[in-house]
Parts: structure tokens; C-alpha cells; sequence
């Protein structure tokens, strides 16, 4: 009897396809690998290893604390300035995280990309299980905050897995495409950061969104990342409940951006190992 011989034969992506997902799905091994080398590699040769991530959103919250808690006298409603500032910056760095270190992955990685087959999309995306590390070491200290204040975020605590995906589902799609852009325009390294500190000022995260003036308001409420931080606001303080629109808007919205940060991905992708 003959052998028989399977093929797989691989094709490169079309200019409007999206991914198989189930080549990604069998691939998840690459993504694990990936995401647990970013860990190593971001503690390796530290002298205070993962406390670094408990510093920076503590810093950051206590400084926010002063300066609109203090000196501009903001309002955080009916909980401390500092725990309100803490909040913002879990939601804040949550997406920052993933969109600032997706972008430049697969430079970082040109070896790989540019001589090994597998799903290059598992790159950028591999960055969200650091991230995830950072933001649960974050989240058992606010626990204890909160725990410390006596503040009872109440029943709204059950939705905080829907904001904390939408949060990731939201920076993976701008992760994928600022990645794919990065590779053929290096420019996007230069502008991303300044980009993303711009939104760290448009966006709620120091401050109330009732402090914002009545005549620019209507920016906010155009602001995907406003919705995500009144979420976590409501979920994690008890805070008001956002407007129901925006609670349906968000999770649309960062699907449309996680598909369209795919398509952009699938369109370039073609060319990755002759521009990288």
C-alpha cells in the first residue's frame, strides 16, 4: 500500500481576511512561550523585581492626590482622592500596558519574524499576560485599600470583568496595528508614547469627569476610554453608574477596534519579512 503524505501548505493572508483563528488556537503554546519570556525579561537583573509594579500606580495615584485632590480641590465623590486616583490608574495602565509594549514586539522579535513561520499575530498579543501580572499585583493592593477605607464597591463588582476586557480587547486592536505600522514606519515608536500621554491628560483618570467644564463635556463622552474608566469607577468604588449606552457602546467598540487592528495586521503582515 502507498503512504500517504499530507501537505500543509501555507498562503499569505489576503489584503481584507481576517486571521484563522484556529491556526492561532493551535499556536497558543508560541503565545504562552512569548508571554512568559516578556515577564523574564522585564525582572531579570532588578533589585525589587515585580515591586516595581505596586510603585508606579501607588507614586503615580499619591501624586494625582495632591495636585487635583489638594491644591486644584477636585471632587472624587464619596471616597478618598487617592483610592479614586488608584482606580484610574489600574484602568489606565491596564490599556496602556498592552498598547505600549504590542507595538514594538515584533521589531523587538525581527529574528523570529523574519526567519521562522508561525502566527506573527501571537506576538503583540502575547504582551497582555504581563500585563495581566502587573494589573492582579496591582489589584490585591487595592483590595487592601479598599479594605483599609471601608469602602464596599457593592454589587457593581460583578461587572468588573466585562471592563477589564474590554480594556484589553480595546489596546489589542490599536496594539496590532501600531505593531504592524511599527515594522514598515519606525515613526510609530516616536509618536506612540507621545500619543498615548496625551490621552493620559483627555481622559478621566486624575480626575472626575463632574469636574470637566459643561461646554467641552461632550468631548469626554466621545472618549471610548472615558466609558472604560467610569466602568472600572463603578465597579470598583461603588462609584455612579455610567450611562447604559455607554456600558453597550464600549464592548462594540472595542470589537470593531480589535477587528480592525486585525485587518490592518493581515494587510501588512505580507511584507513583514522583507521590511523588518
Amino acid at each position: 500500500m502507498g503512504r500517504v503524505v499530507s501537505r500543509i501548505v501555507i498562503t499569505p493572508p489576503g489584503a481584507l481576511n481576517l486571521p484563522r483563528f484556529r491556526e492561532l488556537w493551535e499556536a497558543r503554546e508560541i503565545f504562552y512561550r512569548f508571554g512568559a519570556r516578556d515577564v523574564v525579561l522585564r525582572y531579570r537583573q532588578t533589585v525589587i523585581g515585580v515591586t516595581w509594579v505596586v510603585l508606579q500606580p501607588l507614586v503615580t495615584a499619591a501624586i494625582f492626590a495632591v495636585v487635583f485632590g489638594q491644591v486644584a480641590d477636585l471632587p472624587s465623590g464619596d471616597v478618598p482622592y487617592f483610592l479614586f486616583a488608584f482606580t484610574g490608574m489600574m484602568a489606565w495602565n491596564l490599556f496602556s500596558g498592552v498598547l505600549s509594549r504590542s507595538a514594538p514586539s515584533l521589531v523587538a522579535n525581527q529574528a523570529l519574524v523574519s526567519k521562522v513561520f508561525f502566527p506573527r499575530m501571537l506576538v503583540p498579543l502575547s504582551t497582555m499576560l504581563s500585563v495581566l501580572l502587573d494589573f492582579a499585583v496591582s489589584l490585591v493592593l487595592f483590595v487592601v485599600l479598599l479594605l483599609v477605607n471601608g469602602v464596599n464597591p457593592g454589587w457593581a463588582i460583578l461587572t468588573a470583568p466585562l471592563w477589564i476586557l474590554c480594556a484589553l480587547v480595546l489596546a489589542s486592536g490599536l496594539g496590532l496595528a501600531g505593531a504592524a505600522l511599527n515594522v514598515k514606519y519606525r515613526d510609530v515608536t516616536y509618536v506612540l508614547p507621545w500619543i498615548t500621554q496625551v490621552l493620559l491628560y483627555a481622559t478621566p483618570v486624575a480626575y472626575a469627569l463632574d469636574a470637566v467644564p459643561d461646554d467641552i463635556r461632550w468631548l469626554f463622552d466621545l472618549n471610548p476610554l472615558t466609558w472604560l474608566l467610569e466602568g472600572f469607577r463603578w465597579a470598583f468604588l461603588g462609584a455612579p453608574q455610567p450611562a447604559v449606552w455607554q456600558i453597550w457602546a464600549l464592548p462594540l467598540t472595542a470589537v470593531v477596534v480589535l477587528l480592525g487592528g486585525m485587518l490592518v495586521f493581515q494587510k501588512l503582515e505580507r511584507e513583514f519579512a522583507d521590511v523588518i
